[in-house]
């Protein structure tokens, strides 16, 4: 692993203390006898004992520039797996807005990520297109007429759901409507699949507007909402009812019952697949589709991102979808949730009124507010420049603040911070990138050809050098772990070193032989910030 501190070394051996309690010996002579044995001269400097016993490695400058010159920035992955990954899954009875940022950029992140690595990608929007939000909506329509869907709006539609669920929970024979509308959509009845067939075509219209704005890489044909598996669902309930002690009637309904669930009074908490009046819920949908991606897609693994309130849920997903012998032991199943977007008082992100941020908002804003720092910071920029600018810098930043955070936890909303041209921010990492354009722009160098051995003399330049190479090992991190805040941290830290290197190395006033060098090491930080930022989803700038 990398040492935590350089001047114990490039990187630290630890393992040796945990075989050493199992073989009943003293640490460091088992240290010892591993030096003896180690044959690691053309690659380390010095290997050193420390501790109790760990062993400090220090490379050694001509093995770190050969490795900068003749390898390739990532090695491929030999065996490439098909990943499923399910992420944004919006409701479409509303407009997207700031509770959907998280599953879509950082589900967005890890399918570049896998890609990078050499994964065989296939995106899935299991978007919210069926069901009682549905038949809530066209029941309501019904109420009002067919010329409100008619001449209506996303945003209009939005505000007649928030009036179709409140009647739903006030009148009783509305409620019992709306269900029976469902069981028309499922029946496929062609007065509701037209009503839903219309509105689907401006919820999908809007839903691409926004990945567009965002720069996020789901495509159409990406999208397979719950409305795809209603076909599948009544042959896939055949199939496990005709298998043993999968399938339970209970009170009307068929239920998956698993002895590891149960509630807080110790019963077993069952997984409804049909409800007693023949209707589905979200599970059966969800087993559907993890039918398919076995059977249809053939994924080795499946990676779903949702918030952490749906832990359990995916917990009994794959629970009874391995009873049910619906996924075979051999693929991988992933739920990897994430936490809230809080305001800066610590309750979730919303409006001064108290409503959903709708992200075409959140979009417009962060570009206002990046246009406005870009003016400020140079006023001679014409407008089209200055507005394609602020757009990439706004966008990096809203996706950035998010992905550098452990996605396990909470983070606050801070424009200020986001938008920052110092720290842990996009701005500032797209501000290294544009400064090495600069470098070869003043030159008047070819980038593509600074391939030169640097010679690493300083220190500063070594430092750099190391963290460089380490980078295949953070893709592979973020591959395993579905963490980009792991690479957010690699780029922060090696821009970090670029900006000591710039500030202490001259570059294009030095002889020839250390200026090549030193263009090198500058070519390969851009290559890394711009294949990092990539799988970020984040653009650079070559001038800023």
């Amino acid at each position: 692993m990398p040492a935590g501190r350089p001047e114990f070394g490039d990187y630290q051996a630890n393992g040796i203390m945990g075989a050493a309690k199992r073989m009943r010996t003293n640490p460091r002579e088992l240290a010892a006898k591993v030096l003896d044995d180690l044959e690691l001269d053309d690659i380390a400097d010095s290997i050193e004992i420390a501790g109790p016993g760990f062993l400090n490695i220090r490379l050694k400058p001509s093995f770190l520039s050969e490795q900068l010159t003749d390898s390739p920035l990532l090695e491929i992955e030999e065996s490439a797996k098909r990943v499923v990954v399910d992420y944004s899954s919006p409701n479409l009875a509303k407009e997207m807005h700031v509770g959907h940022l998280r599953s879509t950029v950082i589900g967005d992140a890890v399918a570049r990520t896998l890609e990078l690595a050499g994964h065989v990608v296939i995106r899935q929007n299991h978007i919210g297109d069926w069901g009682t939000a549905f038949g809530r909506l066209l029941a309501f329509l019904d109420d009002i007429g067919d010329k409100a869907l008619q001449d209506a709006e996303l945003r209009n539609i939005e505000a007649l759901y928030v009036e179709a669920s409140q009647k739903f929970e006030s009148d009783s024979a509305f409620a019992d409507r709306s269900r029976a509308m469902v069981l028309a959509l499922q029946a496929h009845e062609p007065n509701a699949i037209a009503k839903w067939e219309h509105f689907m075509a401006l919820a999908q219209e809007h839903m691409s507007d926004v990945y567009s704005r965002l720069d996020i890489s789901l495509q159409p044909q990406d999208t397979r909402g719950e409305s795809a598996y209603n076909a599948a669902i009544g042959p896939m309930i055949e199939d496990l009812q005709k298998k043993d002690n999968v399938l339970v009637e209970s009170d009307g309904a068929l239920c998956i019952f698993m002895p590891q669930f149960k509630n807080k009074d110790g019963e077993i908490q069952p997984m409804i697949v049909r409800k007693s009046d023949g209707g589905y819920l979200y599970h059966t949908t969800d087993l559907a589709a993890l039918r398919y991606r076995q059977q249809t897609l053939f994924a080795d693994r499946v990676l779903y991102f949702t918030d952490a309130r749906q832990i359990l849920h995916f917990e009994m997903l794959f629970a009874a979808s391995r009873l049910a012998g619906i996924v075979s032991s051999d693929v991988m199943l992933e739920h990897h949730p994430f936490g809230k977007i809080l305001g800066d008082d610590g309750k979730p992100f919303k409006s001064r009124s108290g409503e959903n941020i709708l992200l075409r908002d959140l979009i417009d804003e962060a570009i206002e507010r990046a246009n406005a720092l870009i003016h400020q910071k140079n006023p001679y920029l014409d407008e089209e420049q200055r507005h394609t600018i602020a757009q990439t810098i706004a966008i990096g930043a809203v996706k950035y603040a998010d992905l550098s955070k452990n996605r396990l936890h909470d983070y606050t909303f801070n424009w200020d911070e986001m938008l920052a041209f110092d720290g842990n921010t996009a701005p500032y990492l797209q501000y290294a990138y544009a400064r090495i354009a600069g470098i070869f722009e003043k030159g008047n160098i070819d980038i593509t050809q600074c391939t030169a051995s640097p010679r690493l003399d300083l220190e500063v330049e070594r430092q750099l050098a190391v963290y460089l190479l380490r980078f295949q090992e953070v893709v592979e991190q973020v591959v395993t772990d579905a963490k980009p805040h792991y690479l957010c941290s690699f780029l922060y830290e090696l821009t970090v070193r670029f900006m000591r290197f710039y500030e202490q190395c001259p570059i294009l006033s030095e002889e020839p032989s250390i200026k090549d060098g030193r263009l090198t090491l500058c070519r390969r930080t851009a290559e890394t910030l711009n294949t990092g930022l990539g799988a970020l989803g984040i653009k650079v700038l070559e001038r800023m």
